[in-house]
């Protein structure tokens, strides 16, 4: 099972990767189970989220790109309304 990889992004880099044709997701702060069918990956426009999966903890926070791997259960603890726009199978390279 592959983990969960960030990195910082500026918006308009995120734009090049084509993110204003992405699904868009927005949730108020909450606390639920989650499962990744497929891969997922995600620019945060804003937000603070702890995502734990496999018993670590990732923070997740606005001008990140974020990948999912598929398959993955996790919980997310949503502490600051979350906004971003996500695609399934579109992959990021950790040191890319």
């Amino acid at each position: 099972m592959g983990k969960i990889i960030t990195k910082p992004m500026e918006l308009a880099e995120a734009k090049k990767l084509g993110i204003d044709s992405w699904a868009r997701w927005e949730c108020e702060p909450s606390s639920f189970p989650w499962h990744y069918p497929d891969q997922e990956t995600a620019y945060v426009f804003e937000g603070d989220v702890i995502v734990t999966a496999n018993g670590e903890q990732t923070h997740i926070t606005g001008g990140m790109l974020v990948s999912f791997p598929q398959g993955m259960e996790c919980h997310w603890e949503v502490r600051k309304t979350i906004k971003k726009a996500y695609t399934f199978n579109f992959p990021i390279d950790e040191e890319a």
